[in-house]
């Protein structure tokens, strides 16, 4: 959490082919959560996602200084979750917000990123159901934090996701507010 009255900051990045609701969801739930969210696209700023709903991104990854984020939201679907793992500045910034103890949080297929990026040895994780994060000690939970890391299984789990997010980010009774006014089960 970010002491004083400092918004915190998280930066959402949006691969073509992303899972529209694990993205929206969370960034929706996010800034209701009063946190500043940026949105950075891998090459143009428009973004057509899994189900040929087009987002426009604030930026682009390569016009972005991410070092004044508190952490890093990575959506699942597909093909946009193999688009992040093969792209290496995504890797690189991975180990980057892991090494500085930040938030980096994965969800869905998106898990495979942090695989790929050698941040999941040993660390308790979880993702859609047959995506391959074998050096984690995977776990069916819908959210599994382990350290700075946070990761959820698939669109049917983005609400308690985001708000695994906005509890870190914000506080607990943010998180509970906000699970209250959008009715979100326990």
């Amino acid at each position: 959490m970010r002491s004083g009255d400092a918004m915190a900051k998280v930066l959402v990045l949006l691969a073509e082919g992303f899972e529209e609701i694990e993205a929206v969801t969370c960034i929706d739930v996010l800034r209701r959560g009063e946190i500043q969210v940026t949105t950075a696209s891998l090459g143009a700023r428009l973004v057509r996602g899994a189900h040929a709903l087009s987002v426009e991104a604030d930026t682009t990854l390569d016009g972005l200084d991410t070092q004044g984020f508190d952490a890093l939201v990575l959506p699942g679907g597909m093909p946009g979750s193999k688009h992040l793992r093969d792209d290496s500045r995504v890797i690189e910034l991975v180990r980057r917000f892991v090494k500085a103890g930040k938030i980096t949080a994965a969800i869905c297929a998106a898990p495979t990123v942090l695989e790929k990026a050698g941040v999941l040895a040993g660390r308790r994780a979880t993702s859609f159901p047959g995506e391959a994060i074998p050096s984690a000690r995977f776990e069916e939970s819908s959210v599994v934090e382990d350290g700075p890391i946070i990761t959820s299984r698939a669109a049917g789990t983005a609400f308690p996701f985001a708000l695994a997010l906005v509890r870190r980010l914000v506080g607990v009774d943010k998180a509970e507010e906000l699970r209250d006014v959008m009715l979100v089960p326990l």
